[in-house]
C-alpha cells in the first residue's frame, strides 16, 4: 500500500484560500486515482473530490464544486486540493485517500489513507 501524508491544514477565516498537499511514500502515485475526504466535527466522512491517475478526470462534492480544485503532480508523487471561498461548515479533518480502482465518490474503493490534516473556517 502507498503510504499518505497530508499538510497544509490551518485555522482560516471564511472566504479565505488554504492549499492542502498529499504527499506519497513506499509507491509511486501515478498507478492510482487520488481522493479528498473529509469529516465534519459529529458527522460521518464525507467525499469532497476526486482525479484519475492522469488527471484528466476530476469530479466534486456539490457542496465544493466551483471553489475546491483537485490536482496532482505525477513527477512529485503528490496531490493537491486548492480551497477558495473557504465557509464554517467546510469546517473538518482532511484525508487523502488512493484508490486502485479508479476514480469514485465512495470510501470503499480507496485502499490507502492518509492520518488526516485539521481545516477549521471560523465565521
Amino acid at each position: 500500500q502507498v503510504q499518505l501524508v497530508e499538510s497544509g491544514g490551518g485555522l482560516v477565516q471564511a472566504g479565505d484560500s488554504l492549499r492542502l498537499s498529499c504527499a506519497a511514500s513506499r509507491r509511486t502515485l501515478s498507478n492510482y486515482a487520488m481522493g479528498w475526504f473529509r469529516q465534519p466535527p459529529g458527522k460521518e466522512r464525507e467525499f469532497v473530490a476526486t482525479i484519475s491517475w492522469s488527471g484528466g478526470s476530476t469530479y466534486y462534492a456539490d457542496s465544493v464544486k466551483g471553489r475546491f480544485i483537485i490536482s496532482r503532480d505525477n513527477a512529485k508523487n503528490a496531490v493537491y486540493l486548492q480551497m477558495n471561498s473557504l465557509k464554517a461548515e467546510d469546517t473538518a479533518v482532511y484525508y487523502c485517500a488512493a484508490s486502485e480502482h479508479g476514480v469514485g465518490t465512495r470510501s470503499i474503493l480507496y485502499d490507502s489513507w492518509g492520518q488526516g490534516t485539521q481545516v477549521t473556517v471560523s465565521s
